[in-house]
């Protein structure tokens, strides 16, 4: 692994491990009744994820590049795979760490009602009693989070279906878009900018089927109609369902990089 290649990877996995933790948002809104708050965070947390998302495409596309120009592009869709590896990674990091999450995320929910001010709540996170709080909110998943995965969900498996396919589609919408520059290279700038409505379809499907479920169970938690029991296990299995996009996206990666080359040919 070339130096270039360890920072791809390693953007992608800060990309998906952010993304992953802004399910934590949710149970902190959840725990400290700031439901509009928690919802403010968990979409700057995926604003972060996704504008993040698209430095990856000049760094891949450089790649492409050097292989189009020097050669050596038969381990290029190895190099595409770790990459995918790395969010896969990252998203499995990133559930261990929720519940770590989930108590700074309130903290910072509180802080942020107090004082109304984001710069002095980034300040007091780097200070020395910031640290002792993050020290104090680290902790490990409990067991009966994983062992009480069989009892009632708050979604149904169609929604975790959709959120896996829309995650896989994230995932790899920028990938096979620009492996597809390698594949027919002559048309590889339209190729790459096929990566758009691959990813426009895919945030469709999440803010239109999955989005609207999880706030509406938001509001059950509040009302009373579901505990937080059952909010905690709805956002664990829709992290698992991510988990699973991240996986499906190794399948899909060829197929639709030859597809978005025959795509970008017959415009």
């Amino acid at each position: 692994m070339d130096a270039q290649l360890l920072v791809i990877c390693l953007l992608t996995f800060v990309i998906h491990l952010i993304g992953t933790l802004a399910y934590a948002a949710r149970i902190a809104g959840v725990r400290t009744r700031r439901i509009a708050m928690s919802f403010a965070l968990f979409n700057v947390l995926v604003l972060v994820s996704r504008t993040a998302n698209g430095f990856l495409g000049p760094f891949l596309a450089k790649r492409v590049e050097n292989r189009l120009q020097f050669g050596g592009g038969g381990d290029l869709a190895s190099d595409f795979r770790l990459v995918l590896l790395s969010a896969s990674l990252a998203v499995l990091v990133g559930i261990v760490l929720v519940p770590t999450a989930q108590r700074l995320f309130a903290v910072a929910i509180g802080h942020f009602q107090r004082h109304r001010s984001t710069g002095r709540m980034l300040l007091r996170s780097a200070s020395p009693t910031g640290l002792r709080i993050i020290r104090e909110s680290i902790a490990a998943p409990s067991r009966a989070t994983f062992t009480g995965l069989g009892k009632p969900r708050g979604v149904s498996w169609t929604v975790l279906a959709a959120n896996a396919l829309a995650q896989a589609l994230l995932v790899v919408g920028v990938l096979a878009s620009i492996y597809a520059g390698y594949l027919n290279p002559e048309f590889r700038v339209t190729a790459s900018q096929l990566s758009a409505v691959i990813n426009g379809v895919a945030t469709i499907l999440l803010f239109a089927l999955i989005d609207p479920q999880i706030s509406v169970m938001t509001d059950d938690v509040v009302d009373g109609k579901t505990s937080e029991a059952e909010f905690r296990r709805t956002i664990v299995w829709i992290s698992f369902s991510r988990l699973a996009g991240t996986v499906l996206a190794q399948a899909v990666f060829i197929p639709g990089a030859l597809a978005v080359a025959w795509i970008a040919g017959a415009f």
